[in-house]
């Protein structure tokens, strides 16, 4: 765009120069012609004047080009200077996080266009970036908040169980039975911060390799299979054999194991969770479908975003720190691919698409 403004500008330069030359020649013949109709005495001022610019005609028509052509190019050089000063003075606001729109003169129009876009960009941007950061900053609250409950009820039954001599069996493994799922859930919450972490001071660069993908993702849903026993859910799985694809296994098994573990936690109980693959070109786009509650289009609009969760009850089992469809959506991207999200009619659908060259 730049470059067509000056473009524009050397073009109308040329224009110019060119009219006036000949506007020039024109201006020549016709005085020329007009002179020619009088007679002129040695005595008389005028002949004077005129004649050495009749005795050079070529000298004179050069010399007034030449000013001309200067005149003009001084012109062009000013009004090219005062485009710069309007875009510098211009570049100004774009730093400003008010709304107040950019207004350069007529000829920068597409300049001012772009300016404004940059600016809405960057606002949005901006923005976009506070809201991460202060849902950030509430979900370490509610997290830190939260290390305590756990944290002290594990003390409260070890100590029970160190003092209390006399205790019963039966109370003594309902005290341990207690402590053991609140260390679990402390271990969860402590697992969340380092996910936190890891996401924002790991570099997420594939190392890609050949995968056996129906083999991975059938020991990937075998692992959690006490999980669907715990939800009282199934899983079907329904991908091709001897499915192969190249990825970065690693990643690619940790945004498998995040579609698992969203459906699972956000499933109907006795429902049933389904994994898919179909070939679409040399696309290959793997559904994860579950039955449960249907997202409202504002939120599915928002589900990929850092640190977002479905669920802000800061006493859910189930909600996470907001990074798993976040960290998918970027390891996909990082293949050459796309992840998207359907609900409707109580039925939540996760597509991945894979290209088969990754």
């Amino acid at each position: 765009m730049r470059v067509g403004l000056f473009r524009r500008i050397l073009g109308r330069f040329f224009i110019t120069i060119s009219i006036f030359s000949i506007g020039l020649i024109t201006f020549y013949i016709a005085f020329r012609y007009i002179i020619n109709q009088f007679i002129w005495y040695p005595t008389d001022f005028v002949y004077v004047l005129l004649r050495p610019i009749g005795q050079n005609p070529l000298l004179f028509i050069a010399l007034i080009w030449i000013g001309g052509v200067f005149l003009i190019f001084l012109y062009y050089w000013w009004k090219t200077l005062s485009y710069v000063d309007n875009i510098v003075e211009a570049s100004k606001k774009l730093a400003s996080d008010n709304n107040e729109s950019i207004h350069l003169p007529l000829e920068l129009k597409q300049v001012e266009d772009r300016m404004n876009s940059m600016k809405e960009e960057s606002i949005r941007n901006a923005r976009l970036a506070k809201e991460a950061e202060q849902r950030k900053n509430d979900l370490l609250v509610y997290l830190a908040h939260d290390l305590k409950t756990p944290l002290t009820s594990v003390i409260g039954y070890i100590t029970l169980l160190r003092d209390e001599q006399q205790i019963s069996q039966e109370l003594r493994e309902k005290y341990l039975s207690i402590t053991l799922d609140k260390a679990e859930r402390l271990e969860d919450l402590i697992n969340e911060f380092f996910e936190i972490t890891r996401f924002n001071l790991t570099e997420l660069s594939p190392e890609k390799s050949s995968i056996h993908l129906t083999r991975m993702l059938e020991q990937i849903t075998f692992e959690f299979h006490p999980l669907f026993v715990e939800k009282n859910v199934t899983c079907q799985l329904d991908i091709e054999p001897n499915l192969e694809i190249s990825c970065d296994v690693n990643k690619m098994q940790r945004v498998f194991d995040n579609l698992i573990r969203n459906a699972v936690n956000y499933s109907y109980e006795n429902g049933t969770i389904f994994i898919r693959s179909k070939r679409e070109k040399d696309f290959l786009h793997l559904h994860f479908i579950n039955s449960g509650r249907t997202i409202p289009k504002d939120k599915l609009e928002r589900i990929f975003e850092q640190f977002y969760r479905l669920d802000t009850s800061r006493a859910t089992h189930t909600g996470g720190a907001g990074l798993g469809l976040a960290i998918a959506k970027e390891i996909v991207e990082l293949h050459g691919g796309t992840i998207t999200a359907y609900s409707e009619d109580e039925t939540v659908e996760f597509i991945v698409a894979l290209p088969f060259t990754s």
